[in-house]
């Protein structure tokens, strides 16, 4: 049986200590009758020793011919390479035969590194978001400039002088623009959407860094609609909703914790939220879903950013007692705020952010860290409050991978200054870094006593390094 090259990946995905779940996409041909049946196969194995048993998975067009391969008991902290790949057969997942010969030398191979369960032990992440590809005029037009940020994070993990090695990719939405500036051909079909993907998901740096680092992603409004959903209409909710999110889930979702394994290490369930979480050496991670949960309205005391689910799932993960730091994604800043009015981000919910904040004031939570995108600039800052000197949250905006027009800079965020809050408990944004106001990346080092963030230029160039205690 002939592998073949994957056309798309492979991805990375969700990496515990001892799992490791690798996505990949195959190809669709049409028969007379229908279209080919296609599987994806992978193997692992820890360098010099003999792959293990094969993983097979049905690649079904309903998914864009795309699936995971998951592995299980796995060692912790240890390097291991896969092979991974497609071929068409005749027959259904049950019936393959698993002992078949596999010739793998059109497939793929990589290697990844498995995850720590040491509460203690230090962990470095790639940050970011935002990374724009104009397609227009029939796709016929590409910007490929922005494949220069992954080619700079490659860069430092095969730079041996590095500081250290990057664990994970955390992608904080917009992986794609499907509005095109919201006038230049926008995708409203589940067709476009896919193909969006795809040309996003190819690109050559992106891919090969996706095939090499775990990889955790989180949508925002550009995978739907600009500030989605405040300009939605009711065809908006029926015809371009399901598309952009069916994508996401092929896309993004798929290859996330919000999937079970069962007993064959294949994927199980269908989620009913995008929100998760996840624990990695001394971080506890939390991915809210700061998107596709809000309810509009021009009422700010009727807007809601997330379900009652999500909140209080959110709020008993913070209070868990785990010990670790407490990395909360949110596509949209937490803090600080803009000083122009801006209902798109959590200044426009402000019940449901002074909910967040006094439950960590009032449960004497500490190592609380905000990572969010959006805005198209990066810095760090702090919130404390005249209430417990003891009280500290960090945040750190990370954007944009690449945007090829004007960004954001200091003046049009108010740091220094209180949030509103719709309690008697007052917060303070101390601490404020620079702004970075070009196209970069964030490199954040995390330790159970604080952090390293460091932001470079898209082309690698240090921009600047801010320390964070907890």
């Amino acid at each position: 049986m002939k592998i073949q090259l994957p056309t798309v990946g492979p991805i990375v995905g969700y990496t515990t200590s001892d799992q490791v779940r690798l996505w990949l996409r195959g190809d669709f041909q049409k028969t007379p009758d229908g279209y080919r049946r296609c599987f994806g196969v992978a193997q692992v194995r820890v360098p010099n020793q003999s792959f293990g048993s094969p993983q097979f998975v049905k690649l079904p067009p309903y998914f864009d011919m795309t699936g995971v391969c998951a592995f299980s008991g796995l060692q912790a902290e240890t390097v291991y390479e896969y092979r991974a790949g497609w071929f068409f057969a005749e027959t259904e997942l049950e019936n393959l035969d698993h002992n078949q010969e596999l010739d793998w030398t059109s497939g793929i191979s990589g290697r990844f590194r498995t995850g720590s369960s040491d509460a203690q032990r230090e962990r470095s992440y790639a940050v970011g978001s935002c990374r724009y590809l104009l397609r227009v005029f029939g796709g016929s037009f590409f910007d490929e400039r922005g494949d220069k940020t992954f080619h700079s994070i490659l860069d430092q993990i095969d730079n041996q002088t590095s500081p250290q090695q990057i664990d994970a990719l955390v992608m904080v939405g917009d992986q794609i623009y499907a509005d095109d500036l919201n006038f230049v051909a926008p995708d409203t079909t589940i067709d476009q959407y896919l193909q969006r993907y795809r040309e996003a998901f190819t690109q050559p740096y992106l891919r090969k860094l996706m095939s090499r680092v775990p990889t955790y992603m989180v949508l925002d409004d550009h995978e739907i609609e600009d500030n989605w959903p405040s300009k939605a209409t009711q065809k908006d909710w029926v015809m371009l909703y399901p598309h952009a999110i069916h994508s996401y889930q092929i896309y993004q979702c798929s290859h996330s914790p919000l999937f079970g394994l069962d007993a064959k290490n294949r994927l199980t369930g269908t989620p009913d939220c995008f929100w998760y979480s996840f624990q990695d050496g001394c971080c506890d991670w939390f991915v809210t879903d700061s998107r596709t949960e809000r309810v509009w309205s021009s009422d700010p005391d009727k807007r809601r950013m997330m379900s009652d689910a999500q909140m209080a799932g959110l709020l008993n993960w913070l209070n868990n007692k785990s010990g670790r730091v407490k990395m909360i994604v949110t596509s949209v800043p937490f803090f600080p705020d803009l000083k122009s009015e801006s209902d798109d981000k959590w200044s426009g919910f402000i019940p449901e952010r002074t909910k967040i904040l006094d439950f960590i004031l009032t449960n004497n939570i500490g190592k609380v860290v905000f990572l969010s995108g959006d805005v198209h600039c990066s810095f760090s800052a702090e919130l404390i409050t005249p209430r417990d000197p003891a009280f500290k949250i960090s945040s750190i905006v990370s954007s944009s991978f690449f945007w090829p027009y004007p960004h954001m800079d200091s003046g049009e965020f108010a740091f220094d200054d209180s949030l509103k809050s719709s309690s008697q408990n007052s917060y303070t944004v101390v601490n404020a870094s620079a702004v970075f106001s070009t196209d970069n990346f964030a490199r954040v080092r995390v330790d159970p006593n604080g952090m390293t963030i460091s932001f470079f230029q898209r082309k690698g160039e240090l921009l600047g390094t801010i320390n964070r205690t907890f």
